[in-house]
């Protein structure tokens, strides 16, 4: 006849052997819980197979079925696809383009102010913006120049560029054919030393931008 090995057991749910129970090493089971515990060499009692800390290696594209608890960081659904959202006590879900995330091709009303940076340019005889870096830019002439045409022109694009008279002043500066002004006329930027003047432009093709151009800021 075969013999028979039965561990202490409990069919008490959340019922843990108490350290006068066990030796070290022997097992005890809760079978309502299916939790497995033993005794170690400090005389404290521990649960057997609980303490992964590397799941390297698991098969998670097979391997799991079912939901992820709220409780333990997943959705509570099978599936979810897209950005997903969530605030650390309820269910992530998928977020809403337009809503809770700006999308590119989506009509969408901003309730903080935006901003784009002021990318200075370097300064030399030919001056070349790069306008996949900046809407805006701010240059300081050091010397006459040229503002010649820019790189990466992409029709819609706007902003403005700041032209800065250096300690000096009396700087001059050309333009690249693809600037066009009120009237074709290019203007003539203001002469005093540490002067400010700024051209608004706007991007009609890859080949013209259209410019306003002011003077003289205080």
């Amino acid at each position: 006849m075969p013999t028979t090995i039965v561990t202490k057991n409990s069919s008490t749910a959340s019922a843990v052997p108490s350290a006068g129970s066990l030796t070290q090493g022997e097992l005890a089971v809760n079978v309502t819980d299916k939790r497995l515990y033993t005794k170690n060499a400090s005389g404290t009692v521990v649960e057997l197979g609980t303490s992964l800390t590397n799941a390297t290696g698991l098969p998670l594209t097979t391997g799991v079925t079912g939901t992820l608890p709220v409780a333990n960081g997943g959705s509570g659904a099978s599936t979810l696809t897209g950005i997903l959202k969530g605030n650390g006590t309820s269910a992530f879900s998928a977020a809403t383009v337009g809503t809770d995330y700006a999308g590119i091709d989506t009509a969408q009303t901003f309730t903080k102010g935006q901003r784009g940076e002021i990318t200075t340019l370097t300064d030399g005889s030919t001056v070349t913006p790069d306008m996949a870096d900046s809407n805006n830019f701010t240059l300081t002439l050091g010397g006459n120049r040229t503002l010649a045409n820019p790189s990466n022109l992409t029709a819609g694009q706007s902003g403005s560029i700041f032209l800065v008279q250096d300690g000096t002043g009396s700087r001059t500066l050309a333009y690249g054919s693809q600037y066009d002004f009120i009237g074709g006329t290019a203007p003539t930027l203001s002469t005093a030393a540490n002067a400010v003047d700024r051209i608004d432009y706007v991007v009609r093709t890859t080949g013209s931008i259209h410019c306003v151009f002011t003077a003289n800021y205080s």
